[in-house]
């Protein structure tokens, strides 16, 4: 059995699963319910003062029958009074005091304010604090969540009067609703942070009724942009924390969320220089019991590669991911069918001869339909082997290149040398 345990930033867990601050942080009940479960840590359903929310709320993205492909929300933070949200976090922490109980903040853009949830929050016993710089919708109409998020100045100078007062370490949690989130980033470490999350949600709207024209979802035929989040924002998370975790101004941990539905996703963020791993959208499809398969299949994976700690396997990935002008323009793959395990769906020939370089040839042996792939013309560009529905049947296949590496930045640098 690996260690699973993390440190992110002082905070300490039991392993790198995380609830993010959502409706499954909403209470004590549920916090707790979740480390019996066997959460690693909460962070706490945003507090600040209570506001109003709506009904309805939620809505979701369906895609070739997998339900909940993404979620959208119009849910603001907690509507609970404050006082109630402090003896509840203090309760939990005195049952769980080696779990990780993160309270999540927002308040109006002023000093004395974030002087003042701080030092009620830290009272009670939270083990870190998150700043919430993300919140796309109804805060950021007043100033905050996203508001604040999408001004890196204003990320700078509120982290900076967080940690004024603060004695745990602080978070600040993005927004990807900016054009490069590595500014914003770099803002908060300015500012002070002892860490950055990301992302929050992505403005969205989910859909439209067809048969009523109301906005999917609708609160009395009116609808409102929201957040959007689920397995389909992933690939944009992920992006984005790579992005932070290469960038030597962002030298502080990442708490990766987005998208993160089993173990698998949670070991790429890890690689891709997340600390630990945020979990919203998956525990309100399937429930808390969701994390027992994740801890077991993260230990299997580690005991598997002969990785003793969790620890060790964050930011593996790092190195490997650069930009397109540092990429080898002479690496070649081609395709190659197996027609043995081929069934003849065609689906690979229609893809390439529509809307690709035409180089899968049909043909018949033996009275047998039979595919071909003219690597002479094969560019390697998985599209083949991406519509393709039987494992197998497509690989991708190095070709030894005669001709020495060469990226676009260095051929445009001996182009300019040249030309002088």
């Amino acid at each position: 059995m690996a260690d699973l345990r993390i440190d992110l930033a002082g905070i300490k867990s039991p392993n790198p699963f995380w609830l993010a601050s959502a409706p499954p942080t909403n209470s004590g009940y549920q916090v707790q319910r979740a480390f019996e479960a066997g959460w690693g840590g909460a962070v706490w359903k945003t507090l600040g003062e209570p506001i109003l929310n709506v009904s309805s709320r939620f809505a979701a993205v369906s895609f070739n029958g997998q339900r909940v492909a993404g979620f959208n929300n119009i849910e603001l933070i907690t509507d609970r009074p404050l006082e109630v949200n402090l003896k509840e976090i203090l309760e939990t922490k005195k049952r769980f005091p080696n779990h990780a109980i993160i309270a999540s903040l927002m308040v109006e853009p002023q000093q004395e304010k974030w002087h003042e949830i701080v030092k009620k929050v830290e009272a009670v016993g939270v083990d870190g604090l998150e700043l919430n710089f993300g919140c796309p919708h109804g805060m950021a109409e007043r100033g905050m969540g996203s508001a604040s998020g999408q001004v890196p100045e204003l990320v700078e100078k509120q982290t900076y009067w967080v940690k004024e007062v603060a004695r745990t370490p602080v978070i600040v949690k993005l927004t990807p609703n900016i054009t490069d989130i590595t500014v914003t980033a770099e803002a908060a470490v300015r500012g002070g942070a002892d860490a950055v999350s990301m992302i929050n949600t992505i403005n969205s709207l989910a859909g439209v009724d067809l048969d009523t024209w109301n906005t999917v979802p609708h609160v009395g035929g009116k609808g409102a942009h929201g957040g959007y989040c689920g397995p389909a924002v992933k690939p944009i998370a992920l992006n984005m924390v790579a992005e932070c975790a290469r960038n030597p101004l962002v030298n502080v941990p990442i708490s990766g969320i987005g998208g993160i539905s089993n173990w698998q996703d949670a070991a790429e963020y890890l690689l891709m220089g997340a600390t630990g791993v945020q979990v919203c959208t998956a525990a309100m499809h399937h429930g808390f019991s969701i994390v027992e398969d994740m801890i077991d299949g993260l230990n299997n994976y580690l005991d598997g590669k002969g990785i003793a700690r969790v620890m060790d396997l964050l930011g593996q990935s790092v190195k490997r991911y650069s930009d397109w002008g540092d990429l080898d323009l002479n690496y070649n793959i081609v395709a190659q069918i197996n027609n043995d395990v081929c069934i003849n769906c065609n689906k690979c020939h229609i893809a390439c001869e529509d809307t690709s370089h035409q180089c899968i040839d049909l043909y018949t042996e033996s009275g047998r339909p039979m595919l071909k792939v003219r690597e002479e013309d094969c560019v390697g560009c998985n599209l083949c082997a991406i519509v393709c529905p039987v494992d197998g049947a497509i690989s991708m296949i190095e070709r030894k290149s005669t001709i020495p590496p060469m990226t676009w930045n260095e051929r445009q640098a001996l182009i300019s040398n040249f030309t002088r």
